[in-house]
């Protein structure tokens, strides 16, 4: 079991470029608006201009950014993009918000009793997490993983997107999920950051999510902070 750790960041340049994408979808950054000049928002970013050329490379790739030599980089905003946080439907209220999280615990137990059923195996892999949205404590996440997809997991090796480690590690593409949005009791096992003391109510999702086959692979549950964070979720152009 690993407690309190941040789990392995992505690169910086994949940061940005998740940052931005998901300032596209919330409208922070609308249609056909100019992006500063790549060596001020570089300065603006505290990062380097190659690394920002490499986050705006992808949004370019995805057909969310026009590279126009000699004017600037303007964005074009669409819907269904095939981002590494795509399935994360939790925003800050103002939009957005780069998702971060810290390991709470990491353990290989019996599957919870009275949860909807996902795949073979009597253990599930459970993850614990405080999870961040721009740098602001937004939820706590447990997540449940069929034991039969793993018969050892380092959590050191673990990233900050579970869906982009279980793919690069695991092998295992989460395709499709369902989530029950709803209110429930924050749990006892939370973090003191999280501002929603333990046993008052909270924003509260229940996913089961599913692999290529539509087999149920994944049992999540999250707590969030309805103060300061929304469930959102986009369908069709914006």
């Amino acid at each position: 079991m690993t407690r309190g750790r941040t789990s392995a960041a992505l690169p910086k340049h994949a940061q940005i470029s998740e940052m931005l994408i998901r300032d596209i979808a919330a409208g922070r950054l609308a249609d056909g608006a100019r992006l500063p000049p790549e060596r001020e928002m570089a300065e603006q970013l505290g990062i380097a201009v190659g690394t920002l050329r490499k986050a705006l490379e992808t949004l370019s790739n995805e057909g969310l950014l026009d590279r126009v030599q000699g004017s600037g980089n303007y964005v074009r905003a669409r819907g269904g993009v095939a981002s590494i946080y795509s399935m994360l439907r939790l925003e800050l209220k103002a939009g957005g918000g780069l998702p971060t999280a810290e390991f709470l615990g990491v353990d290989r137990l019996p599957k919870p009793p009275g949860v909807t059923a996902f795949g073979p195996s009597d253990a599930g892999w459970r993850f614990r997490r405080l999870r961040f949205l721009g740098g602001v404590p937004a939820a706590l996440e447990e997540i449940w993983l069929d034991g039969a997809q793993a018969a050892e997991i380092a959590a050191e090796d673990v990233s900050e997107s579970l869906y982009l480690f279980y793919r690069e590690r695991l092998g295992l593409v989460i395709l499709s999920a369902e989530d029950r949005v709803s209110f429930a009791p924050v749990p006892d096992w939370g973090d003191a950051r999280f501002p929603p003391v333990a046993g008052a109510a909270a924003g509260y999702v229940e996913r089961i999510a599913r692999d290529s086959a539509g087999a149920p692979v994944e049992f999540s549950r999250t707590w969030f902070d309805a103060d300061t964070v929304i469930y959102i979720n986009r369908i069709g152009k914006a």
